[in-house]
Parts: structure tokens; sequence; C-alpha cells
């Protein structure tokens, strides 16, 4: 699995847009997203395992709710998958908790962004619960993996995106607004 200092790989990936737009029906859903899209920004690119399942939905729905704050921290939510755009359509004009999705989902369909990031499952051949928060660089910063049945928290993926951000030492359970650790003032303290 590529993990904190390598390169966010190259794709380019069909999605079905964010918001309303995403909403309008096959053709006019749908964009192309690739590395360059949201140039300069940091990301936060998230995979689930399958669309129409249980952990899934509750997952992407929070992220979603969070998708303000992050847009605040001039931060994208990308969401992924290796379903297609029609089921990624499909699953958000059935399911009440996602129909209002304000990220894009991507259809990874043949599997080249999973594999390049190697977070497909061994056995199931579905990616992980992988989040990767993405430096306006492209360089990863953070990867966390979770397995198919434990969902993740959105939460810490924002602390750790404010953490990252401060560019300081950020103390365990650090919070935004907290003080971070200043190696030369606790010399000078115990001095």
């Amino acid at each position: 699995m590529l993990t904190v200092g390598d390169k966010f790989p190259a794709f380019k990936l069909t999605a079905v847009k964010g918001g309303k737009e995403g909403l309008l029906g096959p053709g006019k859903s749908f964009t192309e997203i690739t590395e360059t899209t949201d140039a300069g920004k940091w990301k936060v690119v998230f995979f689930w395992p399958k669309d129409f399942t249980f952990i899934c939905p509750t997952e992407i729905a929070a992220f979603g709710k969070l998708n303000g704050e992050f847009s605040d921290r001039d931060t994208v939510l990308y969401g992924a998958s290796t379903d297609s755009e029609f089921v990624h359509l499909n699953w958000r004009v059935y399911n009440e908790d996602i129909r209002n999705l304000e990220i894009p989902m991507l259809a990874d369909t043949k599997r080249e962004l999973s594999e390049a990031l190697g977070i497909l499952d061994k056995n199931e051949g579905v990616p992980l619960r992988a989040t990767f928060i993405v430096d306006p660089e492209g360089t990863i910063q953070w990867a966390a993996v979770n397995g198919l049945n434990v969902g993740r928290n959105p939460q810490e993926v924002l602390r750790v995106l404010d953490a990252l951000q401060t560019d300081e030492l950020c103390p365990c359970n650090w919070e935004k607004g907290k003080d971070v650790l200043k190696p030369q003032e606790l010399f000078e303290k115990a001095a």
C-alpha cells in the first residue's frame, strides 16, 4: 500500500457529480476527475468496498456532512469504489442518506487506482476502507485503512488534516485551536 511520502498515483475516472447536479440523470450527472482536478488544493480521497451495502453509506454520509468544514480548509473530498458511475447514480437516487451528497463519487471500475494504491482486499477484490490525505503537491501526508467490516471516523480525518496544515508538532489528541509543541520553549523551561 502506498503511504506517507509517496506520490498519489495519476488517475482519470468518471464520477457522479456532487450536489443536485449529480441527480440529473445519465450524461448530465457525470464528470471526469483526474489527479490535476482541483490543483493546488488539499485532497481527501476515501474508498469504500461496495455500493448498496450497510456500513458504506454511513461513512459516505458522515464525510458529506463535513464537506463544508473540509472546504473551509481548502480541501476537496473524493469518495471512490470500484462500482460504475451508473451504480453510484442509482445508489444516490434510492438511498436517503446519500441522495443529497455534496461530494463526487468516483468510479474506479478498472481497479487501476485501487491497484496502484495497493488497497484491494486480497480475498474479495474490492477496496478496503482506505483514506488518504494528499497535500497540494500531490504527496500523501496521511494514510489509514480499515478492514471491510469496520467503519471509519471522518472527524478524525478532519482532525489530522488540521494538524497537518499547521506544519507544527502536534501532540496526541491535539485539536484545532489548541497549543502545538514548541521544543525550544520546552528546553528553555527545563533549563
